[in-house]
């Protein structure tokens, strides 16, 4: 028996996400939290296919079995127990693999998520390593699948949400069994009582409402894995499974269609990051000046420009960044703002687009009028 969680009411923060489904429930986060270094809980994006499961902590279980030497269930207050040996916690971007949808021309089928499909908060939990460990891995594995207690009709058929990770990012020390989101226990909404949390990739991989973790010696086939979140038929990405986060980087000020003043300083913020665990090396903005049409006026001569970077709270954060503009025309801009990470890669000045509608990862932009 499951059921969604429910959407803010009338005396809800104003934090709160932005719905985007009621049924299930499902909302992107409000422009103003993201121009918080953490995201602060109950205004982070929230992802559900099938309702929130049961989440008594007292209740829960989490499995560990298939090719293990001893087979393991362990409740909640042995989880933390386990903590004591090497409980870790840091700063992690957290972002849909379909987030920017809603940019793909023709838009892809899914949920019509716009830009905020993401946050950075801050997880605690227990490396899962330590856990299988304990369960002693068989030497042919070659992954693990977790799986969540939530589950639902997919493609006619009833599934329960389960993704696997190759055996050496699953016993990667920073891949966590989380208990703690932003120095509190995880909300029901975002996988209480223990979720997974993996670093670096797209937030499918972090399963909510854990329950259980198998050990398999053949690459994993459900349907999570292999129909949905994967990339089909797309331009410029590798067929597969999705998983690293793509750079990419967002502008929280100025907001859509704000006055600016010519001749006076405007402060242009936003946030970049990428995946994989890489740095953000750097992010350049630009204004275009459009006519009455909407054409781009400057032409060439609209150059890119650095923009100051903040250090990260962490390996697995976003980078803040800022560049001082000073328009001195009046009329329609478009600011735009990419990134660039640590391996050169550079967002495209398109979504790049593929059937289901991932990876949406183009250059910031937001349109502004000088007066």
């Amino acid at each position: 028996m499951t059921a969604s969680a429910v959407p803010p009411g009338p005396g809800a923060t104003a934090w709160a996400p932005e719905t985007v489904t009621t049924d299930p429930y499902n909302a992107q986060t409000p422009r103003a939290a993201l121009a918080e270094r953490l995201t602060p809980a109950d205004a982070l994006f929230v992802r559900d296919h099938f309702g929130v499961p049961p989440t008594a902590t007292d209740r829960w279980r989490l499995r560990v079995g298939g090719a293990v030497a001893t087979p393991l269930t362990l409740d909640y207050a042995t989880l933390l127990a386990l903590g004591h040996e090497g409980r870790r916690e840091f700063d992690v971007v957290l972002e849909c693999a379909g987030n920017g949808r809603a940019l793909m021309t023709p838009r892809p089928p899914g949920l019509p998520w716009g830009e905020r499909a993401v946050g950075c908060a801050r997880f605690a939990g227990v490396p899962f390593h330590l856990v299988a460990e304990r369960a002693g891995v068989a030497p042919e594995t070659v992954e693990f699948v977790f799986a969540g207690a939530d589950t639902g009709s997919v493609h006619g058929h009833r599934a329960a949400f389960e993704r696997s990770l190759p055996l050496a990012e699953a016993l990667h020390p920073d891949t966590l069994l989380a208990t703690h989101l932003n120095g509190e226990p995880l909300p029901p909404e975002h996988g209480a009582p223990v979720r997974l949390v993996v670093p670096g990739r797209y937030a499918v991989a972090d399963v909510k409402w854990l329950v259980e973790a198998r050990a398999i010696t053949e690459p994993f086939t459900g349907v999570f894995q292999a129909e949905e979140y994967v990339y089909v038929a797309s331009r410029g990405i590798p067929d597969g499974p999705v998983s690293a986060i793509r750079v990419k980087s967002l502008i929280t000020a100025p907001e859509p269609d704000d006055d600016l003043r010519r001749g006076t300083q405007t402060v242009v913020r936003g946030r970049a990051w990428s995946g994989a665990g890489l740095a953000v090396g750097r992010v350049q903005v630009r204004a275009e000046h459009e006519d009455e049409e909407g054409h781009d006026t400057a032409g060439d001569g609209a150059a890119w420009h650095d923009a100051d970077l903040e250090p990260p709270t962490g390996p697995y954060a976003w980078t803040g960044w800022s560049y001082r503009w000073t328009p001195r025309t009046p009329g329609r801009y478009r600011l735009l703002a990419r990134a660039t990470d640590a391996r050169g890669e550079t967002q495209p000045p398109r979504a790049p687009w593929n059937a289901q509608g991932y990876g949406c990862n183009p250059v910031a932009a937001v349109d502004v009028v000088v007066v």
